[in-house]
């Protein structure tokens, strides 16, 4: 089973994929994009939508853009927001998020969770910045070290221990590279235990139901290494946090 496939059934009842509660992911767009009434919304690996379709719901006079490699995952996106009356205000495209190129800038660049595909979240910042229209924001999450990891959470994650660093460091990075925080928020150990037990409690369900398909014990062992690595390594180590970004020069 490949990895877009078990993202996919993992995420089924939690389509926001950062550990971020949704009354947690609707203040951060609320105040995302507050600074104007009719706007223009980027989200450079999108996945199924979940941001830029809350957003354009909240938000009548707003459109959006979404760039993800899951072919599968934007078919999700553009039911939804068809569903919901959102599509001709979503635009979406299967391609590299680093591939894209816009020919307006963007009000609102978002990459929650999806720094990787840039490299980190330096790398992803810089993309972001490429879209971004003067007094725009970006909506960035990424990890971070709540404490110092021992060498469980770090096999836990696959990570080496310089890959993340912690909460003022990061930020600390973030500053210097041109960017002023105008609101943050870390999620709480109750966003990131109902994340993980919903991510491998639906691959697990999932496998369960559909025990004579030939992904089906793949899907159960993929769950079953998630939520030893998750408890038995990163729990209570590995922390996230969600940035409200304005350029400060």
């Amino acid at each position: 089973m490949d990895r877009q496939t078990i993202s996919r059934l993992a995420h089924a009842h939690h389509p926001i994929a950062a550990p971020i509660a949704d009354e947690s992911v609707a203040r951060l767009l609320s105040r995302a994009t507050a600074h104007t009434e009719a706007g223009r919304a980027l989200d450079l690996g999108c996945g199924e939508g979940g941001w830029l379709v809350r957003a354009l719901a909240a938000r009548p006079s707003w459109r959006a853009v979404g760039v993800d490699l899951d072919a599968a995952a934007l078919t999700r996106a553009r039911e939804t927001a068809t569903a919901l009356g959102l599509e001709r205000r979503l635009g979406l495209h299967h391609l590299d998020a680093r591939e894209f190129k816009a020919v307006e800038p963007f009000d609102l660049v978002l990459n929650v969770g999806a720094t990787h595909a840039f490299g980190g979240l330096l790398p992803a910042l810089a993309a972001a910045r490429e879209h971004l229209a003067p007094g725009g924001a970006v909506l960035v999450g990424e990890g971070f070290w709540e404490r110092e990891p021992d060498r469980a959470a770090l096999e836990g994650l696959g990570v080496a221990r310089d890959e993340y660093a912690d909460l003022a460091t990061t930020t600390d990075r973030v500053i210097a590279d041109g960017w002023t925080p105008v609101y943050g928020y870390v999620s709480s150990p109750q966003e990131w235990d109902d994340y993980e037990f919903c991510w491998t409690g639906s691959l697990a369900a999932w496998a369960l139901d559909h025990p004579d398909h030939p992904d089906a014990a793949a899907a159960r062992e993929a769950a079953d290494r998630h939520r030893a690595e998750w408890l038995h390594g990163y729990r209570g180590t590995f922390g996230f946090v969600t940035y409200l970004l304005r350029r400060s020069r």
